[in-house]
């Protein structure tokens, strides 16, 4: 069980509910919640990351990209902890279980009055599903090919925030633009950090990720583009929505995002920026966290003024 907990890498999941918690709040301050859908969007998407991380000790664990060269924890197949059959069918079972929650999630938000809606998000969850483990198993895995920014960004950052947002409103509402793609490129932080700790190994196995492909400098630099204006998105929507001056406090999250651009600014070893990973993630959970306070205290402001 240490092993399967260890494979499920835990400390990736509070990030990967970034966007349904912002989606979910930014519903709830417009008067409209199911305490059904937030559950099984979170528990699809848990799904979805820990099947991802499944996946990635698989594809990495049989092609031999995990070696000594890998700076970050020995995964559980490249230390002989799982065998590749056990993670194999552990890849199909969180597969299955994951649907499973997807179409609970889309009948919850649905159930027979909207089957257009229904389909889509099933096609969607699918898909989803298939990128998480066509990242890097098989002979085509995109993660292989420099790909896996664009699906992070897709799925954690555009799909995860406007997808649950709409499954309560039945609309898009554009201003949610803002968030989704902040949470999306901060997301895309997290791998890019993870990119340029095994820039040297990942070049050594054939892994042609962003970071390979363009090298470290403009990964640092790229890595400023993404964390300065997921920002500044941020705050375009605080203010567009009209915050008031208490309602930044997810403010309070930057301070640990701009610890960490200095750290990143300072290294000259790609090898130490592993503990980064961790307080990126965590450092994006907290703004998702506080911003969605923020949208709960206008609710409360509003009910004040009314009553």
């Amino acid at each position: 069980m240490k092993h399967w907990i260890e494979a499920a890498r835990l400390r990736t999941l509070p990030l990967s509910v970034s966007g349904i918690i912002v989606g979910s709040f930014y519903a709830m301050s417009q008067a409209m919640f199911n305490w059904k859908i937030v559950v099984f969007a979170l528990l699809t998407t848990l799904g979805l990351q820990i099947l991802s991380n499944f996946a990635n000790d698989y594809g990495d664990g049989v092609k031999g990209t995990d070696n000594d060269d890998r700076v970050g924890p020995k995964r559980a197949i490249q230390k002989g902890a799982i065998t590749p059959f056990a993670m194999k069918n552990a890849i199909i079972l969180t597969s299955f279980v994951t649907l499973c929650f997807a179409i609970l999630l889309i009948y919850c938000a649905f159930k027979e009055s909207y089957l257009l809606y229904s389909f889509i998000f099933l096609f969607l969850g699918v898909l989803a599903i298939a990128s998480a483990i066509r990242y890097t198993v098989g002979k085509g895995a995109y993660g292989y090919r420099g790909y896996g920014d664009l699906f992070v960004f897709i799925f954690f950052g555009l799909v995860s925030t406007f997808g649950v947002y709409f499954m309560f409103s039945k609309e898009i509402d554009w201003l949610l633009l803002l968030p989704a793609t902040a949470i999306g490129f901060l997301s895309v932080g997290v791998l890019n950090l993870n990119n340029m700790r095994d820039e040297e190994s990942d070049r050594k196995a054939g892994k042609n990720t962003v970071v390979v492909k363009k090298g470290g400098e403009w990964a640092k630099k790229y890595h400023y583009f993404l964390v300065i204006s997921a920002m500044i998105l941020v705050v375009i929507f605080a203010i567009l929505n009209n915050f008031h001056f208490d309602q930044y406090i997810f403010l309070g999250a930057y301070l640990p995002l701009l610890s960490h651009l200095n750290r990143v600014k300072k290294n000259r070893n790609p090898k130490l920026l592993d503990p980064e990973l961790k307080k990126l993630a965590l450092s994006t959970f907290f703004l998702s966290v506080l911003l969605a306070l923020s949208l709960i205290y206008f609710i409360s402001d509003l009910l004040v003024n009314y009553i």
